[in-house]
């Protein structure tokens, strides 16, 4: 009876190495600054994520734009409509491959450096990057992965520049930068 009850336990403290990770939307942000008007930045977040790391390591985020939000109604309706365009196309994608091993034999509170490349897909154009991350082992059931460094996103890589220039035109600014840091609290539990 003991070499089963062991057996069990062995199970299932080694679930979580081999389980399916999902984002926990309720305690992850992902935020962007914008910058208008030459030097007034301001900070804003999507309020809807989903994601998920399956057993192989393959990451899929998904961010759903019509949650942007700046504090600002008029201003989230003129993105969704002007730059996002969420008619067309409704989310945002991040696609990455991880190594899981690494992350999942850290114990409790333990941390680790990655550097990870991902592929970002916005307005259906795809551009790839180079993120510096730290990894956090929470507890047996949980993971965090956050940015260390902003990921700066161009807009003229994924045919945004357009929008970006209708905001400014009906904002009446006399810029709007096409550079957009990125960054992120990801934290993700086994199922």
């Amino acid at each position: 009876m003991s070499k089963l009850y062991a057996f069990l336990i062995a199970a299932c403290l080694a679930l979580p190495a081999q389980a399916d990770w999902y984002l926990d939307n309720e305690s992850s942000r992902l935020s962007f600054i914008s910058t208008k008007a030459g030097n007034l930045s301001e900070v804003h977040r999507f309020l809807t994520l989903h994601g998920k790391v399956d057993a192989k390591g393959a990451v899929r985020l998904r961010v759903e734009l019509e949650s942007v939000s700046t504090g600002i109604p008029v201003r989230d309706e003129r993105l969704r409509n002007l730059l996002f365009q969420v008619d067309t196309f409704p989310e945002a994608k991040i696609m990455a491959q991880l190594g899981l091993a690494p992350i999942t034999d850290l114990a409790p509170g333990a941390q680790l450096e990655l550097s990870l490349p991902i592929q970002v897909e916005i307005s259906g154009r795809k551009h790839g990057y180079m993120v510096e991350l730290l990894a956090t082992r929470l507890d047996d059931r949980r993971f965090q992965v956050v940015t260390l460094a902003p990921l700066v996103l161009h807009a003229d890589e994924f045919g945004l520049a357009d929008g970006v220039e209708a905001l400014r035109k009906t904002a009446r600014l006399s810029a709007i930068s096409l550079s957009v840091p990125v960054g992120a609290v990801l934290i993700f539990t086994a199922r």
